[in-house]
């Protein structure tokens, strides 16, 4: 694990929730290490502190996150919620892990996928604490999830201009995807040059491949999803999305065998997926 940091950064793997937003870094910092000092002790007991009370109960949910059991997680975080429903950082981990549940194999199609619960949460999350950053992040996230580019365009912007946000190339990410999600292509290409200022950000470089093939510039979306797939991290190596796009891409260029071997990577990777499935249909009607 990382060295700690910003106790609220998003978890690792979840702000891939958008195919997403990888590079985020999971600390419980030393709220985490209360709950061990303090366990026990009667935190629960009559007459314990609710405020006291909700903040372990959130760190227990970041613990249950981070060992790969979200639903116990999920558990927690509201049970930090119910003892105080102030707690910012607990209802802004409680929208991110109800989006966590949408990126299963169905995505958002999962029945237990509780986008409005995301969205409902995240809010909460900025009405307590309009500055919250992260949380802005987030909701602009959900919104884009929700085809609700505009809204998502309004919530991003102030946020890319906002010096003391230290993740800023995310929300040039987000921004950008929504823009060109939207119809605003090359405002969109604009932004996500400004997110992959972070050269291992590999989702703003997919998503800048995608741009690229809408505006209609084939070379540079395959270079743009090549340098997705080439960050040295797992979780890019492993970016599905990106190699059917560069696959789709490849194809158009009449690089059959190129995009052959994207499809196949594709379905490796899993077939179980809507892009696993969608790669092994163009594998079937290409052989």
């Amino acid at each position: 694990m990382a060295g700690c940091g910003n106790p609220d950064a998003p978890l690792e793997g979840v702000a891939f929730l958008q195919r997403i937003l990888i590079g985020s870094v999971f600390c419980l910092s030393l709220l985490g290490a209360a709950v061990v000092a303090c366990g026990g002790r009667g935190a629960n007991g009559p007459g314990a502190n609710p405020e006291r009370q909700s903040d372990i109960e959130y760190a227990i949910a970041r613990d249950y996150f981070e060992k790969g059991q979200p639903r116990l997680a999920l558990d927690h975080s509201r049970r930090a919620i119910e003892l105080n429903d102030q707690n910012a950082r607990a209802l802004y981990f409680t929208s991110l892990v109800y989006l966590y549940f949408c990126n299963g194999k169905l995505q958002f199609a999962d029945a237990d996928c509780r986008i409005a619960d995301a969205e409902k949460y995240a809010r909460k999350a900025l009405q307590v604490d309009g500055t919250f950053r992260e949380a802005k992040n987030l909701l602009g996230q959900i919104l884009i999830n929700q085809k609700n580019y505009t809204e998502a365009i309004t919530v991003l912007s102030p946020l890319t201009k906002d010096p003391s946000f230290e993740s800023s190339y995310l929300a040039w990410g987000n921004l950008g995807w929504a823009q060109v999600l939207g119809g605003q292509v090359d405002a969109g290409i604009e932004s996500l040059q400004k997110a992959i200022t972070e050269p291992r950000f590999c989702v703003g470089h997919y998503r800048l491949g995608v741009a690229h093939e809408r505006k209609g510039d084939l070379a540079a979306a395959e270079q743009s999803l090549t340098n997705a797939l080439e960050v040295d991290a797992p979780e890019c190596k492993n970016l599905q999305d990106a190699w059917e796009e560069r696959a789709q891409v490849r194809m158009k260029l009449g690089k059959l065998a190129d995009a052959r071997a994207d499809f196949q990577k594709c379905r490796d990777i899993s077939a179980e997926t809507l892009a696993g499935k969608a790669c092994a249909d163009a594998l079937a009607r290409i052989q």
